[in-house]
């Protein structure tokens, strides 16, 4: 009697903690999926969280039973904009747009450039050829790479303009012997790539021709040629540019390696004065200035070293010196210059 009644006691407390325990697991299926499992049993070690995996829009991953909550989507990085670079071919401003300034710019446009003074033959006694180099990726030449009016853009629309009339002359030699022809003059600059296209009708590969145009950033120097001469009339010492021409970096279309620089043209500088001075500089700290690239070229306000002088074989600094020491002989040329007028007077 007495094991039975301990049986049956046994029996009791199990039924009851099993009750208890189902009762439990019910409350914390309804209860907020903020409650723990060491809140309902104290004491007990909650189990390992699994980690998550990304769910699929077919086959949702929460249980039915369980309100389900929606899916986290990750915020997307935002690209950065890209940054649009000034179009050139755009068409002509219209006729009734409004005045961007104060006061219309009038200045440049109606300036009026002094002629050269004249100087006989007979007063010249002395005078030596010099060629320069002008690298507009000095801080003090930037104004060649002016985003909205390149100095390379000025010449080629005074070329190619009709009613301008600059002349463009040959690069066989920098003498101003050749003018360029009219086909030629167009093509300044510009290139001409075959691709293969697809053709869907007929499922077949034809050649394109592609027109690239001459890109500003290619033309990274200038060469000056330019006359210095004594006139003993005055007893001063002149310098005349006669010719500007831009040198275009040739590169591998492949690598994109530099291969080497080519000459574009030669422009005869004096017959482009007043074209020049209807253009005017881009003047850091002042934008109001009125200086042109007349003034610019007229004042020399632009840094270059010399590359070649007038001499018996026609060669070039870099045909006789390398490194350095091209510069040094530049510098030399300049310096013997500035000596043969101040040698002329006495002290």
């Amino acid at each position: 009697m007495k094991f039975s009644e301990k049986k049956m006691q046994k029996t009791k407390r199990w039924l009851a903690a099993a009750l208890f325990t189902l009762t439990a697991g019910i409350a914390m299926a309804q209860r907020p999926g903020d409650v723990r499992a060491e809140d309902v049993f104290p004491g007990s070690t909650p189990d390992p969280v699994p980690a998550t995996t990304p769910s699929n829009d077919n086959f949702p991953s929460s249980p039915t039973n369980a309100p389900s909550a929606p899916p986290a989507t990750a915020p997307r990085a935002q690209q950065a904009p890209k940054e649009e670079k000034p179009k050139t071919d755009l068409p002509p401003p219209d006729a009734d747009r409004p005045l961007d300034g104060i006061v219309e710019d009038k200045m440049t446009m109606e300036k009026i450039v002094l002629p050269y003074e004249h100087t006989r033959q007979a007063d010249i006694l002395w005078q030596k050829y010099v060629w320069r180099v002008i690298d507009v990726r000095e801080k003090i030449n930037l104004p060649f790479l002016y985003p909205e009016e390149p100095f390379i853009e000025i010449l080629l629309n005074g070329i190619k303009d009709s009613v301008v009339g600059i002349k463009a002359y040959s690069v066989e030699n920098d003498k101003f012997h050749y003018k360029l022809k009219s086909d030629e003059v167009r093509s300044i600059g510009s290139s001409v790539d075959t691709i293969m296209i697809f053709d869907p009708v007929t499922y077949e590969q034809k050649p394109k021709p592609v027109y690239n145009k001459l890109n500003p950033e290619d033309v990274k120097r200038f060469r000056i040629k330019e006359l210095w001469f004594f006139d003993k009339e005055s007893s001063r010492m002149f310098v005349r540019i006669l010719g500007i021409a831009p040198l275009k970096e040739e590169k591998d279309p492949t690598t994109g390696a530099f291969l080497f620089e080519k000459v574009l043209f030669w422009i005869y500088y004096p017959d482009c004065r007043e074209y020049l001075a209807r253009h005017r500089v881009f003047t850091d700290g002042n934008d109001a200035s009125p200086l042109s690239w007349e003034d610019l070229f007229e004042q020399r306000r632009f840094s270059s070293y010399i590359y070649k002088e007038s001499n018996v074989t026609n060669r070039r600094l870099q045909d006789i010196y390398s490194g350095v020491d091209i510069l040094l002989e530049g510098e030399k040329i300049k310096q013997e210059i500035f000596n043969w007028e101040h040698d002329l007077w006495s002290y």
